[in-house]
């Protein structure tokens, strides 16, 4: 089984409706708090019309001002709503003042919502539009910086006469684009992109089981491309929990167990959900060793609950760095 190299989180990013402030500052502490325990990245989910982060390249531009060392990852922005040249252009900036720390993940296809949203974002009839691959294919030509117009095209600012491009330009930041990937045809087309491939709790139901469909999913890729691949688990430990507490996720674990028993719909698909891990860490660690996914890939993800707070996230990343990681071969940096 490899060991893992590398250890990140993903949370939400809640925020009550009357204070949003003070929800958005505990995940930047949180950010903070996972840097310091010794993880090596920290991932905000992009969520629209939630009491969650809108605009994932703004909120890591201010993680990368609270921290140093942490990758800094969205999962996953839906490209759909996105101008490629626009977002290019705030991921850019947001990874030069992160000096280089950013990860970003994108999901193709129909955006959560649309049919709420799509006369906001697109002029005309959002059915007409191409929300496919595409999208993601030439927001990376903006972030490979390829020039526009001719070979004698310039601009000329104040002081400057240049080739037009994405500006600021970093260096590096196409080579770090995820895709997440839940079926065989989209892990096909991350590998062909030479992208590096994100895969959590949900995808599509190609196999008899959760752990059947994404272990030939991970095969599939590893087959097309070496890029990175990090899988998401929901692990909640919590040997250092108040009783309260623990009886409160033990509900929550028991309240989401019934969708993983078998497929469920999901926008008009048949999909697979992984069982959350709660309970005590050895018991944690059982099921992580059992798990053929995790014996192929070297780095794990925690996707943080949407109903917990900072205080249980921090408790939930203090266990795992101190009984459950350490054990996989994981040495905080």
């Amino acid at each position: 089984m490899p060991a893992i190299t590398s250890l990140a989180f993903l949370t939400p990013g809640n925020f009550d409706d009357d204070d949003p402030y003070s929800g958005l500052e505990d995940t930047l502490q949180l950010f903070e708090y996972g840097e310091a325990l010794g993880f090596d990245g920290g991932w905000i989910r992009q969520r629209h019309l939630e009491h969650g982060v809108g605009s994932a390249a703004v909120f890591l531009a201010a993680a990368g001002q609270r921290t140093r060392r942490i990758e800094l990852g969205t999962a996953v922005i839906p490209i759909g709503y996105e101008s490629p040249f626009r977002l290019a252009e705030d991921l850019a900036l947001s990874d030069v003042l992160s000096r280089g720390r950013l990860q970003p993940g994108f999901s193709a296809g129909v955006p959560p919502h649309a049919d709420l949203m799509g006369h906001l974002v697109f002029d005309g009839d959002w059915h007409t539009y191409d929300l496919s691959y595409g999208r993601i294919e030439r927001l990376l030509a903006n972030l490979r910086g390829d020039f526009l117009g001719d070979d004698d095209t310039v601009i000329r600012s104040p002081g400057n006469v240049q080739r037009p491009r994405l500006q600021p330009y970093s260096p590096g930041l196409a080579g770090r684009v995820w895709y997440g990937g839940g079926s065989i045809r989209s892990v096909r087309w991350a590998g062909e992109q030479g992208l590096n491939l994100l895969t959590g709790n949900i995808v599509a139901a190609e196999q008899e089981t959760f752990l059947q469909s994404q272990l030939r999913l991970v095969r599939e890729y590893r087959q097309l491309c070496a890029g990175r691949v990090a899988l998401g688990r929901v692990i909640v430990p919590f040997d250092s929990a108040s009783r309260a507490t623990r009886e409160r996720y033990r509900a929550y674990a028991a309240s989401r167990h019934e969708r993983t028993l078998a497929p469920v719909e999901f926008g008009g698909r048949r999909m697979h959900v992984g069982a959350d891990l709660v309970g005590p860490s050895d018991e944690i660690l059982q099921k992580l060793h059992a798990d053929p996914v995790l014996a192929e890939v070297s780095e794990l993800r925690l996707e943080l609950p949407y109903e917990f707070v900072r205080e249980d996230y921090e408790q939930i990343l203090r266990d795992t760095t101190e009984l459950i990681a350490p054990e996989l071969g994981w040495k905080a940096s």
